[in-house]
Parts: C-alpha cells; structure tokens; sequence
C-alpha cells in the first residue's frame, strides 16, 4: 500500500489512521476500496502533557491531602541555585515526553499544550532589557538555563508534526516584574494597553527562545498560591476581571503573536469571577466580552459542558454563538468522578456534543483533550498515563476523542470496541464482554455519585451554581455539612424514593459488571494483569457504591425527619446509619492507603452525622430549657420575687425597672446574673450539639465583654439594674432560640435556615429585633434608672458594642478569618469540609480576608465616639465670659455637695455643719421629673431632694 499526504505531517498521520484500523480489526480500505481519500474533521487537535514530569510517589499518593494544582512538567528538574536545573532530571523527563508525543500522535493527535512562560523569559525588550529584572537577577541565569535544557525537549514535538502551545495564567507574575507594573503603572492596571505592552514584548522575546512553540494559551479565571511550583517566585493573580481587561489583554497579546506569525488561545473558563464571571455559561456575557472582536490569531477554547466536567450538565450554549476560532475542551480522566479508576465510557456522550457543536457553529475547528490533566495532582488514585496504574480505563476516552476528531460520525460502539480490542484482547466473546461491561459505566457512575433529582436541576445559592455533586465534595469527600445535604434534599423532596433507589441500582450494575468480567476466559486476555486489575476495580466501584448509598439513605431519611418529624423516617434514618456505618468500616478497612484504588474520605460525613444522632436529644434539652426559661420569666411577672421580677421588667419594659419594690437583696442579685448565665451557657451548647467551643467562645464572649464595659462604664452605682436588663434581654434571646430548635434540635434550626426562605425571614428579623433590643433596653435603665444623660447613656452602649468588635475581632485577626472560619466550620458542619482545606471558605465564598481588621476599626470607631460622648460639657453656648468670685475658700470644680468628698473640706469650713448620716426620711420608689410633660432629661434624684 502506499500513502501520500501534503505533507510529512499528513503522511504521518495517514499512516497512524492506517495502522489503527489493522490493530482494530478492520480491512486496511473499507467496502474493498483501492483507493481513499481521508481528511480530518478537525484540523486542530490538541492534548495536555500527560503525566510527563509526575512521579508515582507512594507516601504522598497515599496521604491523599496534597491539593496543589500546579502541572508544570519542568518541576522534578528545578534546582534552587545555580546551574538550575537538573540535568538527569532533564533526561528523565525527555524519555517521558518523547513516550507521551508518540501514544498522542498514535492517536490522532497534533498539538500539545505544555505549562510555562515566565519562567523561559528574561524581558530583554523591556527598556534597556534590566528594566524588569536589574542588574544581575537570578530571574534572567534561571530563564537562560531552562530555555537551554527544555527547549529540545519540547522542540521533538514540533519535530514529529506536533503544534506546541505554552499555557499560562493570567496575570502572571514574579516579584520583580510586580515591582516593576505597580512602579511603572502605578498599579496592577489591567486595563491599560501600555500594561500589557510589557507582556506583549515578552511573548516576542519567548518566540525567539523557542521559534517551534506555535502560540500562547490564556486563562484569567483560576490562580494563587495553589497553583504554584513550590520553591518557585513566579505565581499568578486572578486580576483580569472586567470585559474591557480581557479586551485589551487580547489586543496586545495578539498583535504580538500575529507580528511572528503565532496564535492566542483564549480559555473562556472563569466561572465565577468578576464582571466576566458568566463568560463560560452565557451566550450574552460571551458578546458583551469577546463581540466583534475579530483576529484570525485568536481561537477560543471553551469546555463542552456548561460548567465544569460533571454528568448531568447540559451541553454548554456558549460554543454555539461568537466568531471566533473555536475549540472544545475535554476530559478523559474525569477528576469529579474518581479519577478515571472506575470504568467511564465516555464516547457516546462527547460524540453527541461534538456533532451538535459542529452543526451549530461552523467556526469549531478543533478539540482539545485533557488526558491526565484535572484536579490535583496527588489526591486521587496514583494513575499516571502510560506509566502507572490502571490508566488504560481512562485512555479510552483520549482514543475515542482522537477519533471522533477525525470522523465524528463513528459509530461509538464501534470505538469502544476497537480499544477493546487494541487493549485487551482479540477474542470476539472477551471484546463482547468488554464492550458490555463498558455501555453499563455510565449509568452506574451516574447514579453511584451523583444523586439524579437534584443534579438534573440548576440550584443557586449564596450567589453561586453549586456543582451537581454536592455531596461528594472536590474531589473524594463524602461531606456532612447541612448546608449542602439539606438543599439537596429540598431540591429532590418529592423524588426522594427514586433518589434512594438510584443508589440500589448503581451498586446492582456495579455488581453485573463485575459478573460479566469475571465470566471471561483467562486465556483469552492479552495481559493477565490487566483482566486482575479490571475485575479489582468492579469489586470496588460496587463495594464504594455500596457505601455511597448506604449513605445517601441516611442523610436523606434525616433530613426527611427534619422536614416532617415522621416515625417512619426517623426509623428509616437509624437503619440506615447502622447500615452506614457497617459499610464504611468494611471500605475505608480494605482500600485506605491503597494508592491504586482509594478509599474515599468519610471524616466530613462521621462529623455530620455524629451531630444528626444528637438532634433527637438535643431536641429534647431544648424543651425543657425552654420550658424552665419561660417559667422563669413568668415567675417575675406574677411572682414576688425581686430579682425575678427584674429579668420580667428587663425583658419586657426596662423603663419600669426603677419601680422595683422591695430592694433586692443578695439572692435577687445573685438570680439576675446565674440565671440568664446559665441560660445562655445551657442554650448555646444545647445550639452547638455541645461539640463546638468555638461558637461559644464567640457567642458567650459577646454578651460576657457586653455586660462587663457597660457595667465599668455606667460608673460606680449599684449595677443591679443594669444587670436586669442585659440578663432579661438575654432570656428573651434564648426564648427565640430555643424555640427554633424544640421539634428537631439544632439539626431543624439549620434544615429550616437554609431550605425555608419564609421561616428564616421571620426568625431573622425577630432574632435581630431582639438583638437590637437589648442596646435599647439598655440605655432605657441607665436613663431613667440611673439619671445618666441621653449622651452618657448612648455612650455606654456604644462602649459595650465597641469593646466585643475590639476583642473578638482581633482574636480572628491574629488566627487569620479563614483559620477561624474552618475551626469553627469543622465543630459546626454547616459548610463543606472540604471547602477549606481544598479552596478556602473565604474564597470560594468572596469573603474579604480583611473583615476582622475592620470589625476592629469600627469597635475602635465606637469606642472613640464613646469616650467624645462621655466628656461632659464645660460650658453652655451663650455663658463664655468671667466668671462671678467665689468667697473665699470655695471651688467652682464641685457641682454636688456631699460629706463624704475629700475636697469638699473648704466648702464644710464655710459653711455650716452639715450631719455625719443622712437623716432616714421615707422616699418614694421613683422621683418624678420637676414637669411629668418635660420632654427634656430627668433630674438627679439627689439634686430633686
């Protein structure tokens, strides 16, 4: 036979096509052809760079908690000084590329996208080339050395008929080039087209170094620390936010690229960040960005789903629309969905997508692969392509996808066969039972870790689109926060058996798959370690789904309980915890610390669902505080205890504290402080599952600084009044929460928080009409109890809020707000687990990392305008002038006359002697202003007698 192509490339490639219908099976021409002519759908195929430059490290594979996201290829070769880079590190990590471009190439591939781009530049166009990195930086020897010994690695691609794209985040950086921008542009102006310019001439000096790279690929939407090589200065900020940013970032970068002949591939993945945040999902944001923005060095790559590569997303509508070059991204060892360690089929579903891109869009022209890429690099299975583990399950979706680029119309049963065949075995009956062990996996894994009614629908919250996988968080941690298993709940309350059943049908396909190749020959398979590893990974894709759904049950039954206090559901919950639990022991017993095939991480789901056995319980505790609280209060209303009577009048009307009748003696001082202690201490920890100290020190802090700067504040007077009010208040305060958790415990106060928007507005306002009463009640007592000026007053309520901003918010400022968030996120399980460990609760939630220094500042705040309020005024407007001469003797400092003040002596010397005692006359309980009508302060009572 003889080939011809175009060229060497398309000879080579032609020959590959070729050779793959041979070890498929398949007549080398179809239908007895002698001749045919084959052109590739798509002219532009891409894939990542594999597993190159990852070792199988089994210590850090087994630990399973290195998150880092950082692909650079380049890192097992770095050294910290001079000469650089390792050279036999070098080598290794050759043989490892030349392996990968060769396995591509066979595939139908002819491109690669490798990580880099600063590092390989020095800047030497920017002024007189040591504008960015002076003098004899260390960034310029580190740029020359891997410019020397990656160059000709990376060039073999380019030598065998492959494109060679470097891929960067943007705004890449390193600490002199940030010097420089903020120095040159006052700022990190993104806007800016001389900004960029900086870039743009790095982008040329990169061409030069490396004249075979064929262009530049661009994502703006992810960066940080988690992203970088560690020892390594060069990092990334996520600062291109805005359309008119990501405009002129293109602009810039493509005249560069266009000027040597190269392309730009601008990623549209920036799900969720600042104005271009729906750029990924929206057709409409896809205009208002990249609209009429027309360079034919510019290709768009954009992922087929609308989100990221999860099951049950909708195709994404954005690669429909726009006139761009476009690609479509791919994943075959799909990171939400194990890894690629259980068998997932995925050529039907990318052949569906692929056809309805390729009708809709006639500017999709290519496909980009990600075979090994996703995720973080060591907290999965350790599977690396073609050098570790059983990465063969995965690569089918490369083989399938490198096929589909060149005939989208192939059958896909066809395709799983073919690598059926090529892989395993050539026995007809083995490929059969190959095949349909594979046409089950996507159902089983679909309903395995996915919970169909609520992935199917789209959910919002806090701003977000949690992904359709809530329950299993990024990337094996079976989660147990109430915050995501009550929604997923409520999302699927009416389909709750078919939720549970989904569960039973995974683990029962599981099971046939594992049936069906256990059944095959032995002696028909190619490889007998690989028929050991394929029967090994159904025996635990059944056993984790067992698990999964043992689970899934009882989160739901659960919540099921909180939802409508059913017998049945609570039974149904017990059994299923037993069930649980059974099943967790057996999983995490056999496969923890297995590096091939992991057991998932249940510390999240223990920690959730030790908290929902204590509901019941604490449901109880509830009632009965409740109940004693409010007996309580009505005692003081009815009863005649004094001290009793002031929590009533504290709670319910503090102005009419100073009516109190007897004085109270020291069992009603005693009940107006323990009493409301121990109903707040009780409370909270009933709130808390008595499992989280955290909340208490916040929440018991608060009330306890409160209390005390009102009480030094207020000044030396008797403070039993005051008492009465912050403790009556308090009671009132636990009276609305206990409430909230007598029919389900804390469990029903957050399944009703996050699931009922009308339940959670009413307890919210109440909550903090009660919260905001106490700085009223307050204020009333010291007004009208202790005669303080309507100034005073307001300045000792602003003092007792002052000094808890001070205090607790320092305290969080010292720990740092996303320590303190996950310390008292893990003892609460409201939120993810996982969230900090893997992204941070304040990133992926937006919450500025500053807060606790301005909750310090604005106590501060509060306390300065406490401290101008409490000065007392020298002289009114109108009295400016001399003053009349006292007799001699007198001072005008003193406004009171008093025997018991020391510098009162001249003033007794001058005027007649007044009693040692003060005669006992009887008082009223309350004395009335001079005029009952006068709206103005009242009088001290000592000046009125």
């Amino acid at each position: 036979m003889a080939i011809t192509g175009g060229d060497d490339t398309g000879a080579a490639s032609g020959l590959y096509a070729l050779v793959d219908r041979i070890r498929s099976g398949e007549p080398p021409l179809p239908d007895g052809q002698k001749a045919q002519i084959v052109t590739p759908r798509l002219g532009l195929r891409l894939t990542d760079a594999g597993s190159v430059g990852r070792e199988p490290d089994v210590a850090a594979f087994a630990a399973g908690t290195d998150y880092s996201l950082n692909t650079d290829v380049v890192g097992g070769a770095l050294l910290p000084g001079a000469p650089w880079v390792d050279q036999v590190a070098v080598e290794r990590i050759s043989r490892q590329f030349h392996q990968f471009v060769e396995h591509s190439l066979a595939q139908g591939y002819n491109a690669v996208v490798l990580p880099g781009f600063l590092e390989y530049i020095a800047f030497s166009r920017v002024g007189d080339g040591h504008a960015v990195y002076p003098g004899a930086d260390s960034h310029i020897a580190r740029a020359d050395a891997l410019t020397a010994a990656f160059a000709p690695v990376f060039r073999y691609a380019a030598d065998m008929g492959m494109k060679v794209y470097l891929l960067t985040d943007m705004l890449a950086v390193s600490p002199p080039l940030q010097q420089y921008l903020e120095k040159t542009y006052g700022g990190l102006n993104v806007e800016d087209p001389h900004f960029w310019r900086v870039y743009a001439l790095g982008l040329a000096e990169l061409f030069e170094r490396m004249p075979f790279v064929s262009g530049l690929m661009i994502r703006v939407g992810e960066g940080g620390d988690v992203y970088k090589q560690p020892g390594w200065d060069y990092s990334s900020k996520i600062a291109v936010t805005t359309p008119q940013a990501v405009r002129t970032m293109l602009d810039t970068l493509l005249g560069a690229a266009g000027e040597a002949g190269r392309d730009i591939i601008f990623r549209t993945w920036t799900v969720g960040v600042g104005a271009v945040g729906d750029l990924h999902t929206d057709p409409a944001a896809y205009e208002q960005v990249l609209g009429g923005f027309d360079n034919s060095h510019l290709i768009v790559s954009t992922k087929y789903s609308l989100g990221d590569f999860y099951s049950h997303l909708p195709f994404n509508s954005t690669l429909e629309v726009g006139a761009q070059r476009r690609i479509v991204e791919f994943q075959s060892r799909r990171e939400f969905e194990a890894f690629g360690s259980l068998p997932n089929d995925l050529t039907g579903l990318h052949q569906q997508a692929l056809q309805r891109f390729l009708a809709a869009n006639p500017h999709v022209e290519g496909v980009w692969t990600w075979t090994q890429d996703g995720g973080p690099l060591r907290a999965g299975p350790m599977t690396l392509l073609l050098r570790s583990g059983f990465w063969q399950l995965y690569d089918l979706n490369s083989y399938a996808l490198g096929r589909l680029a060149w005939d989208p119309a192939t059958p896909a049963a066809q395709i799983t066969a073919d690598w059926a065949r090529q892989t395993f075995s050539d026995d007809p009956a083995t490929v059969t039972a190959i095949c349909r062990m594979m046409s089950m996996s996507r159902e089983a894994v679909t309903k395995g870790l996915y919970l169909g009614p609520y992935a199917d629908d789209k959910v919002e919250a806090l701003g977000l689109e949690p992904p359709p996988m809530m329950w299993i968080f990024e990337w094996d941690i079976v989660t147990g926060d109430s915050a995501a298993l009550d929604s997923i709940y409520a999302v699927s309350r009416d389909r709750l058996e078919q939720t549970i059943a989904e569960g039973d049908r995974a683990v029962a396909l599981a099971a046939s798959m594992q049936e069906t190749i256990a059944a095959t020959d032995p002696a028909t398979w190619r490889d007998a370690t690989l028929r050991a590893k394929l029967i090994d990974t159904l025996a635990y894709e059944t056993d984790l789904f067992r698990t999964l759904g043992a689970y899934r049950a009882m989160f739901l039954r659960h919540a099921q309980w909180l939802d409508t206090g059913s017998a049945s559901a609570r039974s149904a919950w017990l059994v299923a915890e037993r069930q649980y639990r059974t099943a967790r022991d057996a999983h995490v017993a056999r496969y923890g610390g297995d590096v091939d095939l992991p057991a998932y991480n249940f510390t999240a789901a223990d920690i959730g669902a030790t908290r929902a056995d204590r509901d019941p319980l604490m449901a109880v505790l509830a009632r009965i505080l409740l109940g004693l609280v409010v007996l309580l209060l009505l005692v003081g209303a009815v009863g005649r205890s004094t001290g009793m009577r002031a929590l009533w009048l504290g709670a319910t009307r503090p102005w009419r504290l100073a009516d109190l009748s007897p004085l109270p003696n020291r069992l009603d001082r005693l009940l107006v402080i323990a009493v409301p202690a121990a109903a707040l201490m009780l409370s909270r920890l009933v709130f808390t599952w008595f499992a989280a100290p955290a909340h208490l020190v916040v929440s018991l802090g608060g009330w306890l600084l409160f209390a005390l700067t009102a009480r030094v504040v207020a000044g030396r007077r008797d403070p039993f009044h005051l008492w009465a009010a912050i403790g009556g208040v308090a009671m009132l305060r636990t009276v609305i929460l206990l409430a909230a958790m007598i029919l389900h415990g804390p469990g029903g106060y957050w399944f009703a928080f996050w699931t009922d928007p009308v339940r959670r507005s009413i307890y919210v306002c109440i909550a903090f009409a009660a919260f905001a009463w106490l700085f009223v009640a307050v204020a009333l007592v010291l007004r009208d109890r202790y005669s303080l000026p309507r100034r005073r007053a307001t300045a000792v309520v602003l003092a007792g809020l002052g000094v808890p901003l001070v205090v607790l918010g320092g305290l969080v400022a010292v720990l740092g707000l996303e320590r303190a968030l996950t310390i008292w996120n893990d003892q609460m399980a409201l939120l993810p687990w996982g969230l900090s460990r893997i992204l941070g609760i304040t990133v992926y939630l937006g919450i500025p990392t500053y807060l606790p220094s301005v909750a310090v500042a604005l106590g501060a705040a509060l306390l300065g305008a406490a401290s101008l309020l409490s000065l007392r005024r020298r002289a009114r407007p109108g009295t400016d002038g001399p003053r009349p001469a006292l007799p001699a003797g007198l001072s005008g400092r003193h406004s009171r006359l008093g025997p018991d003040r020391p510098d009162d002596a001249p003033l007794r010397g001058a005027l007649p002697a007044l009693p040692s005692r003060r005669p006992a006359i009887p008082l009223p309980s309350r004395i009335p202003r001079a005029n009952e009508d006068d709206p103005g302060e009242d009088h001290n009572p000592r000046h009125a007698l």
